[in-house]
């Protein structure tokens, strides 16, 4: 009964992320009626759900912190991909979107995910215990990937309003790929057991060593599924963007929520594995997953965007408001404050959570 049961799971996961890709083909660039709306909507959930397995079956065959790598990397490869499609298609009406997509994906990531996976972890194992030496380094590249690209901007007198100019967004988008390749140099070889799940004692533990792990043709099979599901994802997540923004517009919300609730979508499949590490007592993999996927969002996203922006008309502002600013700055304190003592308890967990009602609260009402 059991080895049915797994045989049927196998079975869904394989087949779903097709079934998203091959409906994606179909609904790409077209009006979708309530009723499709409402199949999209399910198939994307089970692309989600099939993105989490597969990811978790190529973390068991690498190991951490590679596998929390490939599920960052691979989401944010796509999510660079709707961006700069988007703002193709979007004209004058775009200009915001890399930053605020950039910046809720901070948010989401750095409070969000951390909240919700130190307080899983506290409430189940009573402490959560991470390695501070990595989670800050992770959180310092953050935070100072986060200020050139969407701080700066603000301040410069260069060019006028919250842009920068050809030069500085070069030298953005070189900075964020160095910073980026140096830190996953260091996750993965120089330093990686400082990324690694620790006891409570303070051993390093090599996640998952013990366990045989799946083949190397299984986890090439769910690398591919892995593909397919987050391409259904991401691209599902824009086809039914129409319908969020026409509900969005009859609520009288700002269009920035548009951006919020979609990012929120494409960062579910990391959200469910950073969860499901924290209560098996990883919670070194769950912050690998939310700030590993922070970096590489702006890391990837703003030269990707800075590229993008030679042949995309109308202007780029990157520059945040200073209310964006102050939620940013109060996010790298407590964030500090979080990582330093390499232990956590619910209380931490509520208020990266607190910090993320506060940004959800003024994306609705400015």
């Amino acid at each position: 009964m059991v080895t049915r049961l797994r045989a049927l799971g196998m079975q869904w996961t394989t087949v779903v992320p097709l079934l998203a890709v091959v409906l994606l083909v179909f609904t790409w660039g077209r009006d979708l009626p309530g009723a499709i709306v409402a199949v999209v909507t399910l198939i994307l959930a089970g692309a989600v759900l099939s993105a989490v397995h597969h990811a978790e079956v190529i973390a068991h065959r690498v190991g951490e912190p590679f596998g929390s790598l490939v599920l960052a990397v691979a989401v944010t490869i796509i999510e660079v991909a709707l961006i700069v499609t988007l703002m193709a298609d979007g004209g004058d009406k775009s200009s915001t979107l890399a930053r605020d997509t950039v910046f809720a994906a901070v948010m989401i990531t750095c409070n969000g995910i951390v909240g919700l996976c130190l307080l899983v972890g506290a409430l189940r194992h009573r402490v959560a215990v991470f390695n501070p030496e990595g989670t800050g380094a992770a959180l310092a590249t953050v935070a100072t990937l986060a200020t050139l690209c969407l701080v700066l901007p603000t301040f410069t007198t260069t060019k006028p309003g919250p842009e920068f100019t050809t030069a500085q967004l070069t030298f953005a988008a070189v900075a964020s790929l160095v910073l980026y390749g140096i830190f996953v140099t260091t996750q993965t070889v120089r330093h990686r057991d400082y990324f690694l799940p620790l006891t409570k004692q303070g051993e390093v533990i090599d996640a998952d060593s013990h366990a045989e792990g799946p083949s190397s043709r299984d986890a090439k099979l769910s690398l591919a599924l892995l593909a397919f599901a987050l391409i259904g994802v991401v691209g599902l997540a824009k086809g039914v963007s129409p319908t969020i923004e026409s509900g969005v517009e009859s609520a009288g919300l700002p269009h920035a929520v548009v951006g919020v609730i979609i990012a929120l979508l494409v960062l579910l499949p990391e959200t469910i594995a950073a969860a499901r590490a924290a209560r098996r007592d990883r919670v070194q993999t769950s912050l690998n997953l939310a700030l590993g996927s922070a970096m590489a969002s702006i890391g990837l996203t703003i030269p990707a965007v800075a590229v993008a922006s030679v042949w995309l008309s109308g202007p780029l502002v990157l520059g945040l408001s200073s209310t964006h600013m102050v939620l940013l700055a109060l996010t790298v304190i407590v964030g500090t404050l979080t990582v330093v003592p390499g232990r956590a308890t619910p209380l931490q967990g509520g208020v990266h959570l607190v910090l993320f009602a506060a940004f959800l609260e003024l994306a609705i009402t400015p």
